[in-house]
């Protein structure tokens, strides 16, 4: 029987990619509508740090779920999902293709494959697991839910700390492994059919050099101010998700002394690639996933090519 479920485009890859270039020009060639899928784009106020494209540019190629959150107020990959769909949904029906674009794995992943039956975030519980964190090391983290959850901690990387934490506070708040819960779950059909396209450099020594040069720029445009000004809030601080993101969190420890600015650009560089690290992982196991080399030429005509051959 034939596939009669509408089309959706999910451009994916690592930070520093492009993607976000890719995506406004197949939305004014193609006119497709754009969909953030960034963890750090959701808040307000987090601009630089996030490379939340310029007013100019959401002008130009306006993006959904951009600007949705203030930072204190935490976004889940379950609350992506309800987003998601929902203006999927009225893109589709108006007779549009919806282009996911970004680089949250987690939250492409939970939109696919649906959210379990798990408890919500606990704020005492997440403490006492940040606290554990500062004082003994993530690796110490890693190796209890090995303890607790082995298949869990498996699937997760020891450096991903928001994953390790939420998999503990998923067990401490229900007695039972995260793993338990989500092999529970009743498998569904994603209402949309997906193209999947993955922007990223062949040479991954090319990405490093971009990253760095891109986090300097960052810098530059001052984004040490910009979190100057979210640390003066009395209702901001590092146990928030949007404070954990990659650059504010090594930026914020600055401010409070923990290392000079030189360390600062060290750690903020390192704490990207092991970003993109991550996301490449979970790209490697994405399925039926068309790799386009960022770093060609005619990058986006390969892109083009495999949205026009699809029908998408």
């Amino acid at each position: 029987m034939a596939d009669t479920r509408p089309w959706a485009i999910f451009l994916m890859g690592p930070t520093a990619a492009g993607k976000t270039d890719a995506a406004m020009a197949l939305h004014e060639r193609l006119g497709h509508e754009l969909i953030s899928v960034d963890s750090a784009m959701v808040y307000r106020g987090m601009d630089i740090g996030s490379a939340k494209p310029s007013a100019a540019e959401l002008t130009r190629a306006p993006h959904h779920l951009i600007d949705i959150r203030d930072p204190a107020e935490p976004y889940s990959a379950a609350d992506f999902r309800v987003d998601a769909i929902s203006l999927m949904r009225q893109i589709s029906a108006a007779g549009r293709v919806p282009l996911l674009v970004g680089g949250t794995m987690l939250y492409y992943k939970r939109l696919v494959e649906g959210v379990a039956n798990l408890p919500s975030a606990d704020p005492t519980i997440r403490q006492q697991l940040e606290a554990q964190w500062q004082s003994e090391g993530l690796l110490s983290l890693h190796q209890r839910l090995a303890e607790v959850d082995a298949v869990s901690a498996q699937r997760i990387h020891p450096n991903d700390p928001q994953r390790v934490m939420r998999a503990l506070e998923v067990y401490y708040a229900s007695g039972r492994p995260m793993s338990e819960l989500w092999a529970e779950q009743q498998p569904e059909t994603f209402p949309w059919r997906v193209l999947s396209i993955a922007l990223a450099p062949r040479d991954r020594g090319l990405l490093h050099q971009r990253i760095a040069q891109r986090f300097e720029v960052m810098l530059g445009e001052g984004l040490i101010n910009e979190v100057a000004a979210l640390k003066k809030r009395n209702d901001l601080h590092l146990g928030l998700p949007a404070m954990k993101s990659v650059g504010y969190r090594q930026v914020w420890e600055h401010l409070e002394g923990d290392y000079d600015y030189a360390s600062l650009v060290e750690r903020g560089v390192i704490a990207t690639r092991q970003l993109a690290k991550r996301q490449l992982t979970w790209l490697r196991s994405w399925p039926e996933l068309n790799w386009v080399d960022s770093q060609r030429s005619d990058a986006l005509d390969q892109v083009l090519k495999l949205v026009r051959e699809s029908g998408a």
